[in-house]
């Protein structure tokens, strides 16, 4: 239970890490 929780934050973080890219590159 514990290992999926972690698992769905880690996949959370990369779609946070890629929406971050792309307003970066938005804005460049």
């Amino acid at each position: 239970m514990l290992s999926r929780y972690r698992k769905r934050r880690a996949f959370t973080l990369i779609e946070l890490l890629v929406v971050i890219a792309i307003i970066a590159i938005l804005i460049a």
